[in-house]
């Protein structure tokens, strides 16, 4: 059986942020919310009971890369062809921090690019069917994706919570 998709249009933020918790008590947590402008409240709702990012993983694993490149680069190449000047040890560390910090920057900042398309699914080619023009305007919005026989438990729960309108 497909999935079904069930869209709740809500025009008050407590009335969604009350959707979206009386979805996560009832089980659901498959559900992408719109909205025309950036809510605290809407956002703090979202974030309970989520799991950390791994973005950040992406970002350490990328910096860690950086540093170890940045130090084994120079002193391979130093050591490969060594130019002795006035006495200096041929791999001196202090000269090579600034190239390790530069990789590190670099790395973390590519691979957390990398991480935010990756696990956001970006670019999003096509227009997701639940889209409404008025969660641009004034309007949030709700979408969840149940099994056809939920389909009547999501309808009720965004009923109740104050939704204006539900439809499939």
């Amino acid at each position: 059986m497909a999935a079904a998709c069930i869209l709740g249009i809500f025009a008050h933020v407590d009335s969604t942020v009350r959707a979206i918790r009386d979805l996560r008590a009832r089980g659901f947590t498959d559900f992408s919310v719109y909205l025309p402008v950036p809510v605290e409240e809407i956002e703090a709702a979202l974030e309970e009971g989520r799991p950390v990012s791994p973005v950040r993983l992406f970002t350490l694993i990328g910096g860690l890369t950086g540093t170890v490149t940045g130090f084994a680069l120079p002193i391979w190449t130093s050591l490969k062809w060594g130019l002795v000047t006035g006495a200096k040890p041929i791999v001196s560390i202090p000269p090579f921090v600034i190239i390790a910090f530069e990789l590190t920057i670099l790395l973390g900042g590519l691979s957390s690019l990398l991480a935010i398309l990756v696990l956001g699914k970006l670019p999003s080619l096509r227009r997701s069917p639940t889209y409404d023009p008025r969660f641009t305007v004034d309007r949030f919005g709700i979408a969840v994706t149940c099994s056809p026989d939920l389909v009547a438990a999501v309808r009720t729960c965004l009923q109740e919570a104050g939704a204006e309108e539900v439809r499939r």
